[in-house]
């Protein structure tokens, strides 16, 4: 039976290929095309609808109309403030010298001690200054006796040349005697007036050592706090008008004196008697009130700035001469004037403008500022009140362009946010598409 089953005939010594195996590799070739074309379908579907995508995109940016928030603006005559910083100093304030050369033989005070007008600070023990004055009172003595002697002679003068004048005109006497005797009236009346103002003289001597004697004890012009000893016990003082020896310095710190320096476009808004409120950043939370009290009336050339007193009550010592202050002051406006926040002024090449929103569109107008104040900026011109300033404008705006407000844009509501879900899932992000 084997002989009977049939071989495949064979050509030039090759295998004959069945019929079965010829249909097989057809479909597998008809399959391999259909794949391929199923592929290329799909990719150009796909590259379709990215295409598409992309002109959806385009087509919603050309639509996109830039959400933005706006400020409404008005305008204000209140008075704008203005801080400056200032160095408080006492009220009165003086150094105390010498006024007379000695030792300190007394020191009664020492820095931070208050006093009152008339308390005695320190006494110095002066011995040349003390014998000078009784020397000059025993002159005085010897001068006043020189007057009381002038005056005798004088009188015996005068009672003398009566009585020769009388004998001269009734014969016993000679001419010549009674112009002595005249004469001799007339020397001792001026050696009287001599003695006098010797005496005089002698009694100013006494007095201005008197007075000097006086400033061996040291006391205090004024009631304050001395700030500054410069001396002790024992230590060696020099009355000079050049070279003194400076005792102690004392200041008046019941009330403080603060010196500003006001710009010019603060000058004419502020007036003396005008509150102000003064700050130490070293006692944060707490407000000192002072006022206006005194100015120099003229502008400094080089700053264009004018020097300004504030004054400050500091009856209770919390405040003390030397400190860093700032000092706020209230300016009067001399007109109306629109604030509008830093965040909406644009500055390009054709300077400082706003955008303002008008009925879906943007209208740029220049503005005219007149302080800049940080976190605002005062308008002179170039807005109305009523005004809607956008704020935070975008880069690329422009006069006529579309906008929108975040009011407006709040009221599109959940349709809005819908559709940019459906347009994120339909249109995916250009990362991804790029990937893909």
């Amino acid at each position: 039976m084997r002989d009977e089953v049939r071989r495949p005939e064979q050509k030039d010594g090759k295998p004959a290929v069945s019929d079965a195996t010829k249909r097989n590799v057809r479909i597998a070739g008809i399959g391999a095309l259909i794949v391929v074309a199923g592929m290329l379908g799909f990719g150009a579907w796909g590259h379709a609808q990215r295409r598409e995508a992309a002109l959806e995109t385009l087509r919603q940016q050309e639509d996109d109309v830039p959400v933005v928030r706006v400020h409404k603006v008005g305008s204000t005559d209140a008075p704008r403030t203005l801080d400056l910083p200032g160095s408080m100093e006492a009220f009165d304030w003086a150094t105390v010298y010498a006024r007379a050369t000695g030792y300190i033989a007394t020191r009664n005070v020492d820095i931070g001690s208050r006093v009152h007008a008339g308390d005695v600070l320190a006494v110095i023990s002066a011995p040349d200054l003390d014998q000078q004055l009784i020397q000059a009172r025993a002159q005085l003595v010897q001068l006043q006796a020189a007057v009381a002697q002038a005056q005798s002679n004088m009188q015996l003068a005068k009672v003398t040349n009566q009585r020769t004048q009388v004998l001269v005109v009734q014969g016993w006497q000679t001419k010549q005697q009674g112009d002595v005797d005249r004469l001799t009236f007339q020397a001792q009346s001026a050696a009287l007036n001599v003695a006098e103002a010797n005496l005089k003289a002698g009694q100013a001597q006494v007095s201005r050592l008197e007075e000097l004697t006086g400033f061996e004890k040291v006391v205090a012009p004024f009631g304050g706090v001395i700030t500054q000893r410069n001396v002790d016990v024992g230590s060696l003082v020099t009355a000079n008008l050049n070279s003194g020896t400076q005792l102690f310095n004392i200041a008046h710190s019941d009330v403080l004196r603060i010196q500003i320096w006001v710009p010019q476009d603060a000058v004419f808004g502020l007036k003396d008697g005008d509150i102000a409120e003064v700050r130490v950043p070293e006692i944060p939370g707490r407000v000192f009130h002072g006022k206006v009290a005194r100015n120099a009336s003229a502008l400094q050339p080089g700053t264009r700035t004018r020097l300004t007193e504030v004054d400050v009550e500091n009856s209770d010592g919390t405040l003390f001469p030397g400190l860093y202050c700032t000092v706020r002051l209230f300016i009067r406006r001399p007109q109306p004037v629109i604030t509008i926040p830093s965040e909406a002024v644009i500055f390009n090449a054709h300077g400082l403008s706003a955008a303002v929103y008008e009925e879906g569109r943007v209208r740029i107008k220049p503005l005219d500022v007149l302080a800049d104040n940080g976190a605002n900026v005062e308008v002179r011109a170039g807005l109305n009140p009523g005004d809607q300033v956008i704020l935070n404008p975008p880069v690329d705006i422009a006069e006529g362009m579309r906008v929108a407000t975040v009011a407006q844009s709040r009221h599109v509501g959940s349709a809005g946010n819908e559709g940019e879900e459906a347009a994120a899932k339909r249109f995916p992000s250009p990362r991804l598409r790029g990937e893909g």
